[in-house]
């Protein structure tokens, strides 16, 4: 069956805007979509530059981005100063699902906070303590939804 690139040129581009609408930054969501849809298993930065008709800047500093959140890895090609990007495996659930240092970090900032407060009826010592209990919870729970979403999928 041949593939339908311009139907997978809009899935791109709209999965894309619609990331960027719910706050995603506009073209590491555009690199990230072309990596899902992506036939091999990685593309260079030229394939990547080439297929969403952006700058190399553009592709560098949207693979820099992405590679922060642990979504897209960089890997050199033996012999060659060729470098692919490439989505780890099960990209969307390792990314969500894992143990995020971002959380336990908002966490510490979020503890810190309501101590320096020091005053439980306060607005914001309450606020703040919900969003501590939040990412504590999160942190928790993300282990078993990941064991629920692999038995899901049969894996």
């Amino acid at each position: 069956m041949a593939r339908d690139e311009q139907a997978m040129h809009e899935f791109v581009e709209q999965s894309a805007a619609a990331m960027a609408e719910a706050g995603f930054p506009r073209m590491p969501a555009r690199v990230l979509m072309a990596l899902i849809a992506a036939e091999s298993t990685g593309l260079t930065a030229r394939e990547l530059s080439d297929q969403l008709v952006a700058s190399a800047a553009a592709i560098s500093g949207a693979v820099r981005y992405l590679q922060t959140l642990r979504m897209v890895r960089r890997v050199s090609q033996p012999g060659s100063r060729r470098v692919l990007y490439e989505l780890p495996e099960h990209a969307w659930y390792t990314v969500t699902m894992g143990k995020n240092p971002l959380y336990d970090h908002l966490e510490a900032l979020a503890s810190k906070a309501v101590a320096a407060i020091d005053d439980p009826d306060s607005l914001a010592s309450q606020r703040i303590a919900e969003m501590s209990d939040f990412f504590l919870f999160i942190q928790r729970r993300m282990p078993e939804l990941l064991v629920e979403w692999r038995a899901e999928r049969g894996a």
